[in-house]
């Protein structure tokens, strides 16, 4: 496939790696310093963009993709607050976005893992639940989306908790988020569910980038002959 790389952090050159591994051409590269190739012959020559960047310039750079009817996956994450444009423009003009808030593949074995494990424990109301998330200190939005989807799991199926809280303290209806940024740490998340009786966790440690870029250049290679909002339940039929 011909892919374009929109941000060129250690992510965008991870991705860049694994694509290349895998048999892809890398058509153009766009970061902060060359905007102007969103209108290159390069660009357009593209089959799909991924997109690593900054919540602040994530939807623009959507809309840009979506304006030449390039297919985007993006774990930008931070920007959700307009997802409702882009599902609508999936639907309504026929554009292709996969999102994920992770997309190592381990890291969505334990999302499902996660909501199986909360309604089971729904049952058990002696044992009270809280989330732990430790990330690098380059990690913009707090808690990460990864943390925020294993909370809508948690959330979805554990009728005593009512909205999650970044915080050491909470009522008894608070999901608490427990964040720490710590180092080049690439995300260890844990789900902590305890009583007087004893503690059951489960937890994901992130060894490096690896697994998330190659989870974005397979979710890359999904999107050939697809058209709509597609995410990881999508690829891996979870």
């Amino acid at each position: 496939m011909n892919i374009v790389l929109i941000g060129y952090g250690k992510m965008g050159r991870e991705i860049e790696k694994i694509a290349l591994e895998r048999g892809h051409e890398i058509v153009s590269i766009i970061d902060i310093d060359n905007p102007e190739d969103f209108d290159s012959a390069e660009f357009l020559s593209a089959e799909v963009a991924i997109e690593f960047t900054r919540p602040e310039t994530a939807f623009a750079n959507y809309q840009k993709c979506f304006a030449r009817n390039i297919p985007v996956v993006s774990g930008t994450t931070g920007w959700l607050q307009q997802l409702d444009e882009v599902k609508k423009a999936c639907a309504e003009n026929h554009q292709t976005f996969f999102y994920a808030s992770n997309f190592s593949i381990g890291v969505n074995v334990f999302f499902a893992v996660n909501k199986h494990l909360a309604c089971i424990m729904n049952q058990f109301p002696q044992y009270d639940v809280c989330m732990k998330e430790i990330h690098h200190i380059h990690k913009l939005d707090s808690p990460s989306g990864t943390g925020i989807t294993l909370a809508e799991g948690i959330l979805a199926n554990i009728d005593r908790k009512k909205q999650w809280k970044e915080s050491e303290t909470g009522n008894a209806g608070d999901l608490l988020i427990h964040t720490q940024r710590e180092g080049e740490v690439p995300g260890i998340h844990e789900i902590i569910y305890e009583s007087d009786a004893d503690t059951l966790s489960i937890k994901h440690d992130a060894k490096n980038r690896k697994g998330f870029a190659l989870g974005a250049v397979l979710a890359a290679e999904y999107t050939r002959g697809k058209s709509g909002f597609l995410t990881m339940n999508d690829l891996l039929k979870l």
